[in-house]
């Protein structure tokens, strides 16, 4: 399927033509870097620098485990790593490790056969402990696992704990609650909520978190194609968020979540969702996790359903032609170890797919003890939820309804639309 099916608003179209500009000498930098490591030494590619250090200090720990260290390879543009990678597949010229994605967009890189079937791997590491086993589905193409859980990210709304607490607001526990304190907040001259359509992929979050807590089961059947976006529980969150607009409750929609957070700390945004990987954002400008910076999960708005949260992993993933693809595989067999495990998720202040790891933090801990307290259904983000090129354009079309909430029914028309092509590509795929 090409992107062409799906219309960009102008400025991505813009922004992806200078991008597709540089990507050819990406490209020729990043298969130079797939030249092999010296021996006891692996590389592994992503595409956020602030994975670096994190990444790093994991290797280090596992150089201790197995005697195998591993070396941050950073290509920093989403766009330029996904076609870097799917490119460089096809050669021999292939990175031996890769940061990517769970769910539907890892299925798309297993269906290539460029990447390792880990399935072994998953099962020692439950074995010992060392896994969530209700992860799995998120890492399975046919069944078999092509990826292991790199880290955990609880999908949250951050607060300050001193503004609340001056307004005589506590975490909601409850729909009702949550919406007691946006009137609260923006009583007092606070707004309650940041939203944003800035950098695009954030287009996507209110959409998730509202329809994720009002029909949770809904969401999971949208998502995989088995539902419709024209649906009247999709419309139901739509009108939802319309209402929050109605209400003056959100930031501009070109706030990005650096000033969201600082205007957290500031105590001028009330609360923002998002990834705990938002963490740094906070204590850049002052704030400290688990003290005046806290989370709490979305409650339900529908208090019968079953109890639920998004989360996020991002995946380990070894390639078939590495140059290094005997050590890549050994250090696959170490990810999940405590040690490892601890370093990495430590170093970047996130969540650990291994229970028996430490929370990295006060604020982690928290969310953590809520999760396992509650018995939170752990749902995957919408990123990684569905065909990646429908998933994209529904992106785009979800920023334009924040730009526009009186759009929303065309949109949602729209949507499903892109979701009928879409799906019934992906399933043609599927049975070649």
């Amino acid at each position: 399927m090409s992107r062409s099916r799906f219309p960009l608003p102008r400025s991505d179209i813009s922004r992806r033509s200078l991008l597709a500009a540089t990507v050819g000498g990406a490209l020729a930098s990043a298969c130079a870097t797939a030249s092999s490591q010296p021996p006891g030494k692996v590389g592994l590619t992503g595409d956020n620098v602030s994975w670096e250090a994190p990444i790093a200090e994991a290797g280090k720990a596992m150089k201790t485990v197995n005697g195998v260290e591993l070396v941050p390879e950073v290509i920093p543009s989403l766009e330029s790593f996904e076609q870097i990678v799917k490119s460089s597949l096809r050669t021999n010229k292939t990175p031996d490790m890769l940061k990517y994605w769970s769910g539907y967009r890892l299925r798309d890189l297993a269906r290539t056969g460029g990447i390792e079937d880990l399935t072994a791997h998953w099962d020692d590491a439950v074995g010992r402990g060392w896994v969530d086993p209700s992860l799995r589905s998120m890492f399975t193409h046919d069944d078999r696992v092509f990826g292991l859980p790199m880290n955990l990210a609880y999908w949250v709304f951050f607060y300050n704990t001193e503004v609340f607490a001056e307004h005589g607001l506590a975490a909601p526990t409850t729909w009702d609650e949550f919406l007691d304190a946006c009137t609260t907040l923006k009583r007092a001259g606070i707004t309650p909520l940041h939203g944003t359509a800035d950098g695009r992929w954030p287009a996507f979050i209110w959409f998730m978190e509202v329809l994720s807590r009002q029909d949770p089961q809904f969401y999971v059947d949208l998502m995989n194609g088995r539902e419709k976006y024209t649906d009247p529980r999709t419309e139901r969150a739509m009108r939802t968020i319309v209402e929050f607009f109605d209400n003056d409750w959100f930031t501009a929609m070109d706030m990005n979540h650096a000033d969201a957070a600082a205007g957290v700390v500031q105590g001028t945004v009330g609360m923002m969702p998002g990834g705990t990987f938002f963490t740094p954002n906070f204590t850049a400008v002052g704030g400290e996790p688990g003290g005046n910076i806290d989370a709490f999960v979305l409650p339900m708005a529908d208090p019968e359903a079953r109890p639920a949260m998004i989360i996020e992993c991002s995946a380990l993933v070894a390639t078939v032609k590495g140059p290094d693809k005997n050590e890549a595989l050994q250090a696959v067999g170490s990810w999940l170890h405590p040690d490892v495990s601890a370093a990495f998720t430590g170093t970047l202040q996130e969540g650990s797919p291994n229970p028996t790891v430490t929370p990295a933090n006060p604020m982690i801990e928290g969310i953590a003890r809520t999760v396992d307290e509650n018995d939170l259904w752990m749902l995957n983000r919408f990123w990684e939820l569905g065909p990646p090129e429908l998933v994209e354009a529904t992106v785009d079309d979800l920023a334009g309804f924040l730009l526009d909430p009186g759009s929303y029914r065309s949109v949602l028309a729209t949507m499903q639309e892109r979701a009928d092509d879409a799906w019934q590509v992906w399933r043609e795929a599927e049975q070649i």
